[in-house]
């Protein structure tokens, strides 16, 4: 039974991406934590989708994959902003717009380039099981960056995610907070999606914070949670891939998908069984 665990690790290329994986969990744990309490998942999305126009162009052209993502975000980023800012259109509107616009031309650049399908398998899932030393170490950078920053703005990030006004009277700048919100997703994206690709970075940014909204309400808390739900779907995840042969990026994202339903499923149990032994307790006859 032991050797079911300690097998797959025992290759070097399993454990690269059991690196990347749970250091991208903690980056996007971090950062997801306040997409899901803005209720910013969409954006997420977006900019999940966003970057492919800019990585494909790179990669048509044989230039650097990371700088034309960041520009991608960038232009993601700042057409939304454009967008809401210029016309009667609300955020949800300008970022759908965005998102289908960016989504379509990146498709558009890579059917042009050659081999369709496959490469856009590679950077919408990325290539797990083929992490280099360097890839985990730039995934190491952007997780520390993440967490200083995370600390640093801590409470800007709060009182932002409760009320923007609040966060105006206070002198918090909520237009910066906002930015600098979007700069770190678009960055854990950006440094994560050829490890582990576009999809199941968004997959870990909604999935295990949103898993760990339902067990707890303090955000410190629900990061710990969020990265131990991510963590587990990560190692999980590779060890059924590697023994059952099926695609490491999708089984793992499915399994934080599927980690959030179960966890709600039990939570709403524990709920009724509470709330049926309450009534019991103040409707029971006197003895």
């Amino acid at each position: 039974m032991l050797d079911l665990i300690t097998e797959p690790f025992a290759y070097d290329f399993m454990r690269n991406t059991l690196f990347a994986g749970l250091l991208t969990v903690g980056a996007s744990s971090l950062i997801g934590t306040w997409v899901v309490m803005r209720g910013m998942s969409f954006m997420g999305d977006a900019l999940a989708h966003g970057v492919l126009p800019g990585i494909a162009i790179a990669y048509v052209l044989g230039g650097n994959l990371l700088l034309g993502a960041a520009i991608s975000a960038a232009v993601m980023i700042g057409g939304v902003s454009l967008a809401s800012a210029r016309s009667r259109l609300g955020d949800d509107t300008a970022i759908g717009l965005l998102f289908v616009g960016m989504l379509a031309l990146g498709v558009a650049v890579i059917s042009r380039g050659g081999a369709y399908a496959g490469d856009l398998t590679t950077i919408l899932f990325g290539s797990p099981l083929g992490v280099t030393t360097t890839q985990v170490r730039t995934v190491a950078i952007a997780t520390a960056v993440t967490l200083a920053v995370t600390v640093a703005m801590y409470r800007p990030f709060l009182v932002l995610s409760f009320s923007r006004a609040k966060a105006e009277v206070l002198g918090l700048r909520p237009a910066v907070t906002h930015l600098v919100m979007l700069a770190l997703v678009a960055m854990v994206i950006i440094t994560s999606f050829r490890a582990v690709g576009t999809m199941l970075v968004f997959a870990f940014i909604v999935a295990p914070p949103a898993t760990a909204a339902l067990v707890s309400r303090r955000v410190p808390v629900m990061m710990v949670v969020a990265i131990a739900f991510g963590s587990l779907g990560v190692f999980v995840g590779l060890l059924i891939s590697f023994h059952l042969g099926l695609a490491a990026a999708p089984t793992i994202a499915g399994l934080t998908v599927a980690a959030f339903f179960v966890v709600l499923t039990v939570r709403e149990a524990v709920e009724r069984a509470r709330a049926l032994r309450h009534r019991r307790r103040h409707h029971a006859p006197a003895g």
